[in-house]
């Protein structure tokens, strides 16, 4: 955050609204997970060094696994069962899928506007706290008829009021150390107190309980059409150099990503209408640059996007696909909401999708 198998199945190109679309999209992202993590599970080497883990015996026993299909489902089971058996998952390099960012910073602020934005802005080059001169999909999509007051984000990271301009978009933004104001439930009111009595390690960022517990609480007496979460332990527990940590904080995200679905799953507003789209912002160099992230980082620009609920045939882990970009998300999130974003701005195509 901080600068510092299942084959190609035949797909219909999606350049125009969709006949059968979601009403319902969830974006999350989990900041700066390697697609080796995601594809192949805990590394060894990463694992057995005391540098960057403090019980290693401990950790093998929760990580370890003889086979890399073992390790990734021991890491994030839910990705590896529900996600693989009913949606797909791009980005394993080594079955020749590859998915990439565009812009040439390697870090988080150039990334996540990327994502959002569809485009690549070249002089957003740090991760300063300014207010994004550009319209992102989540503004776009909230100026939409049916959709005013429908679009939410949710992040552990401070930035992205600016990065999502809150103040501009009229898009409600829970982000950093933000609390409900004011609580809508009592339960709001009670995570505002836990909040303001839990010690964070980062200045900027908060731990991502408190995210996911905040967006799972707006979900249910707001009910979004488009909801964005963006957890992002992982990026800076790397950056801390704690690999221990790292894996922990990519499970704990698959946990809350389970959560999210049981939870459209078991509500008669979202059960079967709702698309899971997930990425990450950046990858991450490798051995011991796996710390890092910028321009210069072998690999930093290998990221990973996965799709899962309405809309999405069960395609699994895509081998030989075409390459993706980052800025094809944007797009894809508001196709599957029925809607063209493309149509009058530069931007990354949708993603090719089969419609089950």
């Amino acid at each position: 955050m901080r600068h510092l198998i299942i084959s190609v199945s035949i797909s219909i190109w999606l350049a125009a609204p969709l006949a059968f679309s979601a009403e319902n999209v969830f974006l999350i992202t989990l900041d700066g997970l390697r697609w080796q993590e995601l594809f192949t599970g805990a590394n060894a080497e990463l694992m057995g060094d005391e540098k960057f883990v403090r019980s290693p015996d401990a950790l093998a026993e929760k990580f370890w696994r003889e086979t890399p299909s073992q390790r990734r489902h021991a890491l994030m089971p839910f990705m590896w069962s529900t996600v693989v058996d009913s949606g797909v998952i791009y980005g394993n390099r080594a079955l020749g899928s590859r998915v990439e960012v565009k812009n040439s910073e390697w870090f988080s602020y150039p990334g996540y506007n990327e994502i959002l934005t569809g485009a690549v802005d070249p002089e957003i080059t740090s991760n300063a706290k300014i207010p994004n001169r550009n319209t992102t999909v989540l503004e776009w999509i909230n100026q939409q008829p049916g959709f005013e007051g429908q679009v939410a984000a949710f992040g552990s990271w401070d930035v992205f009021p600016y990065i999502i301009n809150e103040a501009r978009s009229g898009v409600p933004v829970n982000a950093g150390f933000d609390a409900a104001d004011p609580p809508r439930s009592a339960r709001e009111a009670w995570l505002n107190t836990i909040q303001s009595q839990t010690p964070s390690p980062w200045s900027s960022v908060r731990l991502d309980v408190f995210t996911h517990q905040y967006a799972l609480e707006y979900l249910t007496h707001s009910n979004p059409r488009l909801l964005y979460i963006a957890y992002g332990e992982t990026d800076d527990f790397a950056h801390e150099g704690e690999y221990d940590h790292y894996l922990e904080s990519a499970q704990r995200a698959d946990q809350f990503i389970a959560d999210l679905w049981r939870f459209a799953q078991s509500d008669a507003r979202y059960r079967d209408r709702t698309t899971f789209v997930i990425t990450t912002d950046h990858g991450r160099g490798s051995g011991a640059q796996w710390t890092d992230h910028e321009a210069g980082v072998d690999g930093a620009d290998q990221i990973w996007i996965a799709l899962l609920g309405a809309g999405i045939s069960a395609q699994g882990e895509m081998s030989h696909a075409p390459p993706l970009k980052q800025d094809q998300i944007a797009a894809t999130v508001a196709v599957l909401l029925g809607l063209d974003y493309a149509a009058d701005r530069t931007v990354g195509a949708p993603i090719p999708l089969t419609v089950p």
